[in-house]
């Protein structure tokens, strides 16, 4: 009985041994990813100072949010003065569920690879100098209720991949050079006209048979 019972012990430390190096090989895989962020952005004003790759656990910088599991569930650098490029590694950030990256001066396109973030509730990289199109990936973000692009230099149809994403109620795409026409299926139908405003190349909506979608986007 007294052996049985060690074994029983020595299993379950074992356990919560695995269970720790698991959130520890997490912890380092998303503090990678987000200094990896780090290294692309200008930070003139110090906001990601406590960004430190030599602590375990990204849940102790500032403007990071985890959950009690310390997985990164929220990532806020909305109107930081920063400026750079985001990074593919963003899509390792498997649990993140708020992007805010608005109002920054940050360049180039948007990484297919957030097409990843399977829990992201909200995207929000308005007031920026992206460029290039908005990535059809984004379509596999299921959870996804808020999607705002506006007010950068985004080019390209609207990805078709976006109207069948059930959950998704705000899209602003708005102050773009989008082309073609706008979606009228799927959550698209509740979506006001003011929000696609301001791409010149960008006609109205649809017509379901009639037109094709990428009408104007050569």
């Amino acid at each position: 009985m007294v052996a049985q019972n060690s074994r029983r012990e020595l299993l379950a430390a074992s356990l919560i041994l695995t269970l720790a190096l698991i959130r520890l090989t997490e912890a380092n895989s998303e503090g990678d990813a987000l200094h990896a962020l780090r290294r692309s952005l200008s930070d003139p004003d110090n906001v990601v100072q406590s960004w430190d790759p030599t602590l375990v656990n990204p849940c102790t910088w500032f403007h990071v949010t985890c959950n009690q599991h310390h997985q990164v569930t929220r990532l806020d650098l909305g109107n930081s003065n920063l400026s750079g490029h985001l990074v593919p590694e963003l899509g390792k950030l498997e649990h993140l569920q708020y992007l805010e990256l608005y109002k920054n001066e940050i360049q180039g396109t948007i990484p297919s690879e957030l097409g990843n973030l399977k829990s992201l509730i909200s995207l929000d990289l308005y007031n920026n100098n992206l460029t290039g199109k908005i990535p059809s990936s984004l379509g596999k973000l299921k959870s996804l209720v808020f999607l705002r692009l506006n007010e950068n230099r985004l080019t390209g149809p609207i990805p078709r991949e976006l109207t069948v994403i059930s959950s998704l109620k705000v899209v602003d795409v708005s102050g773009n050079d989008l082309c073609g026409t706008i979606p009228v299926e799927g959550p698209f139908e509740h979506i006001p006209m003011q929000n696609f405003e301001n791409n010149l190349r960008l006609e109205g909506p649809e017509l379901l048979g009639l037109a094709s979608y990428d009408t104007n986007c050569t």
